[in-house]
Parts: structure tokens; sequence; C-alpha cells
């Protein structure tokens, strides 16, 4: 219901002709009529974290885009997901969540973080994350991180692929490996 109130409150700044539709894109697809409006939940794949709320009248061409970045109108993590998480993370020094397995990865992004890990000579275990779509989606509220593939290091969200990447060539990926091995 709190989202609904947030929703409401900044509907509330634009007439009803203005926003004869509006577009919330969200994690699911759920329609709810809010303050006059139709307000229709969508996946979203690459916005951080972040929630677009798009108004514009349906004969528009163009639509405005508010940035909502402290909204969360759903959460695709269930407790016993979240402990089980925990657990898994905990258990293993180095584990990455994927689209495939180490020895054959299903996305070039985690081909990289594979092809990096297997590099340095490190010892890593992998999750595929295409057979379980409650546990791709919780990942993501877990995480607070849209994307795969995520890296964990010592119990530790590190990364996706290019902060992967990027500590890689700035040797900032070995050194927290090495602390970790040693912890």
């Amino acid at each position: 219901m709190a989202c609904v109130m947030e929703i409401q409150s900044i509907l509330s700044s634009f007439s009803k002709a203005r926003a004869s539709s509006v577009i919330l894109r969200a994690k699911a697809a759920v329609a709810l009529p809010v303050a006059g409006h139709r307000v229709l939940f969508r996946p979203y794949s690459h916005f951080a974290g972040r929630r677009v709320l798009t108004i514009g009248d349906k004969r528009a061409i163009g639509f405005q885009s508010i940035g909502i970045p402290s909204m969360r109108c759903y959460s695709a993590i269930t407790p016993e997901l979240k402990t089980t998480l925990d657990k898994v993370v905990s258990s293993h020094k180095v584990i990455l969540f994927m689209k495939g397995t180490k020895d054959f990865p299903q996305c070039g992004f985690s081909n990289t973080v594979v092809q990096i890990l297997k590099s340095l000579n490190v010892p890593f275990e992998t999750v595929n994350i295409l057979e379980n779509e409650a546990l791709r989606q919780g990942l993501k509220d877990y995480s607070n991180w849209p994307t795969f593939p995520q890296l964990y290091i010592d119990g530790e969200f590190y990364g996706g692929c290019d902060i992967t990447v990027d500590a890689y060539k700035s040797g900032q990926l070995q050194e927290a490996l090495e602390k970790a091995m040693c912890s």
C-alpha cells in the first residue's frame, strides 16, 4: 500500500488529461487504478534499481519520464529464498550467479567473468540462474543489482561484469580474491 500512496502522491501533480495513460516499469505486470489514472506495472531489465514512471496521453507521441529511485513496489525475494541465498553465498569464498555454467556459459558477460576467474586460477562455484526463474528474480532484489552475472566474494556482492572487468584491470579484483582466500 505504501507504493500505491507514493504513486498517488506523484500522480496528483499531473492533470488527468495529461496522464490518461501511466506506465510504471517494475518487476511484475499488474494493472492498478490509482488516483483516477490507469497504472500498469511492467517488467523492466536495465534501470539499475530504479523505477521509471512514464506519464503521457495515449495519443501523445512523446512521454515524460520521472525517475523514482526509492520506490519498492514488488519484491521477488521471499524470506525462504533470502535464507537460502544467505547460506549459499556465505558457504563459498567465490560464487558466480550466471547464465549457464562455468563450462558452458550462455551469455557473453557471464563468459567474460568466468574467463577472468579461470585466468586467476581461483576456485569458484557457479549457479545457473536460467534453471530457476524465482531465483533469478529474487537475486535481483537480494543484491539490489538488476543484471547477471553477479559475483560474490567472501559472502559479499562484488559486482557484475563491468565492475569485475574494471577491478581485474586495476588489480583490485586480485586483491579482493587474495584477501578472501586468506580469511
